[in-house]
């Protein structure tokens, strides 16, 4: 073998984040030392974004089946069936230390990447939605952070011709030195057209297509594999840069190659580029593969087969095709402007093979780099529970309360992110950002894809468990309250050092409350991500972020005409209450917000509850017996109503029954499980609830241009107006500032 490079050090080792018990492996694999581009490849493979060897151990307890699904856990994004011979196909994926590093492009290349990891299943993106998490907007640089993220979004989104139709924004200290930036996105394909990664076939062409590699991104994997400090900008270059207007070119072109018969396998170089998608193609077909490096499209002179194998430029895709049709591929892809090369062939040794100018510069097995990769059980330290609430402050004012929370950075409109974001692309769009879940029509037919983005990441912190519950949990309900069924789940798992004890403790604790959730709610998991070492430990106080388990759920509408918003629609129409109890003010908003205490348990799950609730609110509003729904959530009960109050304009009339005492704890406690629906025959629905097991409390009217809330000792009123220009205050005065 060509020897490319110096001798491999202690040191070397250390830059590419391998233990010292993790070289000892590869030195095993392998026989002998590794040059420096065996070394790269073991690296990006064993590091933490692409081996999950912190995680695998723990995700093979998540349910992962269902009669629905077609293809779970272990491809590109998972694949459901919604019917007439069509399929869903979705995922979410993290780019969080790229878009702290550098923002747009971080964010930017974040929606690139999820977006291939749909289409290369044969799927057109539909929908994206993404999953953010700023620290203080009093930071100095969260201002920057915030502006950088949100223009890559759209940027490349809007660009690249899919709608962002949904999300969620949230802030807390706990990500000043580590934001997260999560990515989904959803499509659309017919079933007989899914295609797969693992390559098959001895001497089937390998062939490399759409952009040229450059020296962008290389050890980006590595880099999302590690805690920050003070010399993180100096990674900069790792991060990818992206453009959206190649993207576009590349989705049509593989969707007009994926209508032949040509493919084989595809797989999008995602995170490790060249290097992971060739591994896992192979790996997966349990083949083995030869690449002619010097056969690869390159856009910088002098690149060497390191940097080609590590580089993460984006807009690039890897096929093995059937033989005989090269001539043919290459023409629909020098058609659409990209870059089309044969770089090698399959092969049956088991083995990864390179060759740069005529000398062999790799030769490795195929097996210690993707299925016996290292998997660790890492100790766990469970969350010990939080102390119960000793000290609750009452609410003497209901509407200035309510006020104050909607104004807060927690809950303030985020138009002015929304804003940014192309919704309507493709004009298939039914209901975006603001509401309960987007709805996305199936083009051509009366179904639609209603999905959301959830998580509630104190709740974590404060009991994993039930915080794992509770994300499972609000994202049924958020499909459930448009009247759509919720069929899959995909998810990201945002953690900080799981060499921590009591960090490993919170993702292990998370994981049991989402597996419990998903069975309860026949909700399976069929795709994710895992992202650890979301820390900081930049002098000055470093910190890690809370456990933030992001959910991306999937259900469908059957006829798309039946679909429920939020907005209160008619004066007159009676409000009512379904669901769970209220009254929960541990970990809620009311206490954080509004008296600066972040105490108590989390509101506990009760999953039979949210399924008998989730399959009641459905079943009504298929019957078109609500008018508007909306389910409780961060804020409690006031808030739902003022964000309904909000969307139609109409104000209301609100009393709290008789027979409770706390308004704080009625009008703001976080209880799960629970909707508020307006209707015009409130008798029935009263009934209907109570024969089905539910509590069902009637609250009050529609009508008018005010919010009123009475209790037995106090009334508090404000104009919807008023309201309004709260809401709407925080990010148009921070942005000006």
């Amino acid at each position: 073998m060509s020897e490319i490079t110096p001798e491999i050090t202690p040191e070397i080792i250390a830059t590419h984040g391998l233990s010292t018990a993790e070289y000892d492996r590869v030195l095993n694999a392998l026989g002998r030392e590794p040059n420096l581009v065996e070394l790269g490849i073991f690296s990006v493979m064993w590091s933490e974004h692409c081996s999950y060897k912190s995680s695998r151990l723990h995700l093979k307890k998540l349910p992962t089946e269902a009669p629905w699904v077609i293809c779970g856990p272990g491809e590109n994004a998972g694949v459901i069936d919604i019917g007439d011979g069509q399929a869903a196909i979705f995922k979410m994926e993290s780019h969080n230390h790229p878009s702290y590093i550098e923002p747009y492009q971080g964010a930017a290349t974040g929606v690139g990447g999820i977006l291939r990891d749909v289409f290369t299943m044969g799927a057109r993106p539909v929908a994206n939605l993404n999953a953010l998490r700023f620290g203080r907007p009093d930071h100095p640089k969260m201002k920057h952070l915030v502006q950088g993220v949100v223009s890559g979004i759209g940027g490349y989104g809007n660009c690249v011709g899919v709608p962002t139709v949904g999300g969620e924004t949230n802030f807390d200290k706990a990500y000043d030195g580590n934001i997260l930036v999560n990515a989904m996105t959803v499509g659309v394909a017919d079933q007989d057209k899914i295609f797969y990664s693992a390559a098959t076939g001895t001497g089937n062409p390998i062939v490399y297509v759409g952009s040229k590699t450059g020296r962008d991104g290389i050890h980006g994997a590595t880099m999302a594999s590690a805690d920050f400090d003070d010399k993180s900008d100096e990674k900069r270059p790792t991060v990818q840069v992206g453009d959206p207007f190649t993207e576009k070119l590349l989705i049509e072109a593989c969707l007009e190659l994926m209508a032949t018969d040509a493919i084989v396998a595809i797989q999008d170089m995602g995170a490790a580029g060249l290097t992971s998608s060739s591994v896992e193609m192979a790996s997966k077909g349990e083949v083995g593969i030869r690449l002619d490096m010097n056969q690869v499209p390159c856009r910088e002179e002098g690149m060497t087969p390191y940097e080609m194998m590590l580089s993460e430029s984006q807009e690039r895709m890897l096929m093995v095709l059937k033989p005989g049709k090269e001539e043919m591929a290459a023409e629909i892809f020098r058609k659409w402007e990209l870059d089309f090369a044969i770089i090698g062939e399959v092969t049956d040794t088991g083995r990864m093979e390179l060759t740069f100018d005529g000398a062999t510069v790799c030769d490795i097995p195929l097996a210690p780099l993707a299925d016996d990769a290292p998997e660790y059980d890492r100790p766990h330290r469970p969350t010990p529970p939080a102390a119960p609430l000793t000290y609750v402050p009452e609410s003497s004012d209901v509407a200035g309360d309510l006020t104050r929370l909607m104004a807060s950075a927690s809950l303030a409109s985020r138009r002015w992110i929304w804003e940014q974001y192309d919704s309507q692309v493709g004009a298939d769009t039914l209901q975006k950002s603001g509401g309960d879940a987007a709805v996305v029509r199936v083009h051509g037919t009366k179904k639609a894809l209603a999905m959301s983005t959830d998580c509630t990441p104190r709740y974590c912190y404060a009991d994993p468990v039930e915080g794992g519950k509770q994300a499972i949990a609000e994202a049924y309900r958020n499909i459930s309250a448009v009247g759509a069924l919720p069929l899959a789940v995909t998810n990201c798992l945002n953690f900080a050092n799981p060499e921590r004890p009591e960090i490993m403790g919170q993702f292990v604790g998370c994981l049991e409350g989402m597996g419990d959730a998903c069975r309860a709610l026949d909700f399976p998991i069929v795709s994710g991500n895992v992202s650890l070492y979301n820390e900081s430990k930049a002098t000055g106080g470093g910190s890690a972020i809370l456990p933030t388990p992001a959910i991306g759920g999937v259900g469908l509408m059957e006829d798309h005409t039946l679909m429920a918003t939020i907005a209160f629609k008619q004066d007159g129409e009676s409000i009512i209450l379904i669901g769970g109890e209220s009254g929960h003010l541990g970990q809620s908003l009311y206490l954080r917000e509004l008296h600066g205490l972040e105490d108590g348990p989390p509101p506990p799950v009760g999953l039979d509850l949210e399924r008998k609730a989730g399959e009641f609110v459905r079943a009504m509003i298929k019957q078109g017996k609500f008018t508007a729904v909306h389910d409780c959530a961060d804020g409690g009960l006031a808030v739902t109503l003022g964000e309904m109050a909000l969307a139609g304009n109409i104000g209301a009339e609100i009393a709290m029954p008789e027979g409770r005492e706390s308004e704080a704890a009625f009008f703001f406690g976080e209880d799960q499980a629970r909707y508020v629906v307006t209707t015009n025959d409130p008798a029935d629905i009263i009934a209907q609830a109570e024969s089905a097991g539910l509590a069902a409390v009637a609250l009050g009217q529609t009508g008018g241009d005010t919010l009123t809330f009475r209790s037995k000792d106090t009334e508090s009123r404000t104009s919807i107006d008023a309201l309004r220009s709260a809401h709407e205050r925080f990010f148009a005065d921070w942005m000006a500032g």
